[in-house]
């Protein structure tokens, strides 16, 4: 049901690509790029919080498979702790299950910001709303295509992995 969602969402908006669908799950970042056929830091995962803002609603950060989010820069740049959802509000905060979630077909209200951990690719994958499926995206399109408000730079690991 989330993925059709989410194809509803994509090709609102112009999409015309293709999801990719799997027999198992590609839950997990090492699921998801064995799926692919890629490298994990190309799977762009989508970590759901609450909004400091407003906690009732989420703030999901994409971030590469590769990067952590840094709870120090998350205070900074959103001003409140860094809340992972627990994992019964996860679908109904975000519209998809626990390793299913991504930046697409959201709740209204839900805020999505890309990490420069991303910038590294040219394309990168993210979920399509099941522990089953993901899409191809470049970043523009992954910016569009989510209605990112914006980019961040909250997230460490990555760059030690990239020297």
């Amino acid at each position: 049901m989330s993925t059709a969602a989410v194809r509803e969402h994509l090709i609102a908006r112009g999409w015309q690509g293709e999801i990719l669908e799997f027999d198992e799950s590609s839950a997990t970042v090492e699921l998801a790029a064995a799926k692919v056929g890629t490298i994990p830091a190309r799977i762009a995962k989508t970590i759901s919080f609450y909004d400091p803002d407003e906690p009732e609603q989420s703030l999901l950060i994409v971030t590469a498979g590769d990067a952590k989010v840094h709870s120090g820069d998350f205070k900074r740049r959103f001003g409140g702790k860094a809340r992972m959802l627990r994992g019964d509000d996860v679908e109904s905060f975000t519209g998809h299950p626990v390793g299913g979630v991504c930046p697409f077909a959201n709740p209204t209200g839900t805020r999505v910001f890309l990490d420069e951990s991303l910038r590294r690719f040219d394309t990168v994958f993210p979920a399509a709303g099941t522990i089953t499926s993901a899409v191809q995206l470049t970043l523009s399109d992954l910016e569009q295509l989510s209605a990112a408000a914006g980019w961040v730079d909250i997230c460490s690991a990555w760059r030690e992995d990239a020297q």
